[in-house]
């Protein structure tokens, strides 16, 4: 192992738009839209939860360009919490990363691909007898463990993927971005093109249901679209591998975040053109069915729904890449702060952190084992949306502490926006906790394990 520590800024503005949509774009965009219906009981109230989190994510985009235009570095935001804040709580947020928002995002990902390979070619079953097995009546590792295992070895696959070098890792995630988009674009074509007379159902704010619509059942059904939107901030851990990173990252995160959410809205008009609300209710009600499969069969049969199982399947190996890709850069960077397991802190000969990536992977490959698709994906954005308004609190503390920086980008909207979007990154988090106790429960057992890992890493560097 090369015990060079140095990474070379080779990547331009184009990879970094590929990263930051290639990191969003997964599976989100064709599964959340029937939890949503099941939790919100109308198409219009569903439309405009994609639409607010859409802004709010842009919000914290743009609030997170401006931090990024100062401080970006490989490690993204480990690097800037530990600039406006101290070393501590940047290991918090870098651990916290490593222990469930990177990893589990990692599994979540790698999951969806292997159910969808699983409908296309019924993978034969494994250790069926296991099936019931649980620890501690919470986790059910053995339950279709076909599919985990597919999972797990896709995660360890890509993991060596990208451990042949960034140039390789980017080029995959390029290439299946073009294939994802000439699918979606062919949906939308299809699906509301047979269906000219129906898209004006997708803005009907009538109930299917008795239950009101609240502030905090909008919040929760939020949570799949956040989880559809996750993944911008990635390229952040990319920074010292960006040429001209200060000014290529903050335009290339409102760029990317623009044409996603573009995207996103076009494609959910499409399904709620299609897909009644009930039946989307029905579809989440299942467990097994994806609300785009079903969407497609409505206007192609059965071989338009071969045909999106196959885009779902190249688009969650495109966001898995990427994620696998960008994710294990801060670790090398907390490494190389002596904040993390010291082996991460190198490079191999191809120039990429083999050991981080290596790491990653396995415990990546654990936390498939460990829950639901839903559940996972839940637990992320509880965690994430925490540091999510730290770094956006950034902004205030950094034009007070480095008034006289130079600024490449600074926040449209400034103090309004980095505002509207610390208090919202706080009512969801307080919400999740009430409304997903076990998810936010989990989640933050997950981020204080960093608590003893930090005090034997101080230990030993004293």
């Amino acid at each position: 192992m090369d015990k060079n520590t140095k990474f070379t800024q080779t990547l331009g503005l184009g990879y970094v738009i590929v990263v930051v949509v290639g990191n969003i774009i997964g599976s989100g965009v064709f599964k959340k839209i029937a939890p949503m219906a099941a939790e919100l009981h109308s198409s219009g109230w569903v439309l405009l939860a994609w639409i607010v989190g859409g802004l709010i994510t842009l919000f914290g985009a743009l609030s997170n360009a401006e931090v990024a235009g100062i401080l970006a570095d490989t490690g993204g935001d480990f690097v800037y919490h530990k600039k406006i804040y101290n070393r501590f709580f940047a290991f918090i947020y870098g651990w916290s990363l490593f222990a469930v928002i990177q990893t589990a995002a990692i599994s979540s990902l790698a999951y969806v691909f292997a159910q969808s390979l699983n409908s296309m070619i019924s993978l034969p079953a494994l250790l069926p007898s296991l099936n019931s097995f649980t620890i501690g009546g919470v986790f059910f590792p053995f339950a279709d463990f076909t599919v985990k295992l597919t999972a797990i070895f896709l995660i360890l696959f890509l993991t060596l993927v990208n451990i042949e070098g960034i140039r390789s890792g980017a080029f995959v995630s390029k290439l299946v971005l073009i294939l994802v988009f000439t699918g979606i674009f062919i949906i939308v074509v299809f699906g509301l093109g047979s269906h000219q007379s129906i898209p004006s159902r997708s803005f009907d704010f009538s109930s299917t249901s008795n239950t009101p619509v609240t502030l905090s059942t909008f919040f929760t059904a939020m949570l799949a679209a956040f989880w559809a939107y996750q993944g911008w901030a990635t390229v952040g851990f990319i920074g010292g591998e960006v040429k001209d990173a200060k000014r290529k990252i903050p335009l290339g995160i409102i760029i990317g975040v623009f044409m996603v959410i573009a995207v996103y809205l076009l494609v959910n008009v499409t399904y709620l053109s299609v897909l009644s609300i009930p039946q989307l209710e029905q579809i989440y009600k299942s467990g097994n069915q994806i609300a785009a499969i079903e969407a497609v069969r409505v206007f192609w049969g059965d071989n338009g729904a071969l045909f999106i199982s196959m885009l779902i399947l190249i688009s969650t190996l495109g966001c898995t890449n990427a994620t696998i890709l960008g994710s294990a850069r801060p670790y090398f960077a907390m490494a190389r702060e002596q904040l993390f397991f010291r082996s991460a802190g190198s490079l191999n000969k191809s120039n990429v952190p083999a050991n981080s990536l290596i790491m990653q992977g396995v415990w990546a490959s654990v936390l498939v084992l460990s829950g639901t698709f839903d559940q996972l994906t839940d637990m992320i954005i509880f965690a994430v949306f925490f540091f999510y308004g730290a770094t956006s609190l950034g902004v205030f503390i950094l034009r007070r502490k480095m008034p006289d920086a130079p600024r490449p980008y600074k926040v449209w909207g400034y103090p309004v926006v980095p505002a509207i979007f610390i208090i919202f990154c706080l009512i969801l988090f307080c919400n999740t906790i009430i409304t997903r106790p076990r998810e936010a429960m989990i989640g933050l057992t997950l981020i204080f394990t960093g608590l003893p890992v930090y005090w034997f890493l101080h230990r030993k560097k004293q």
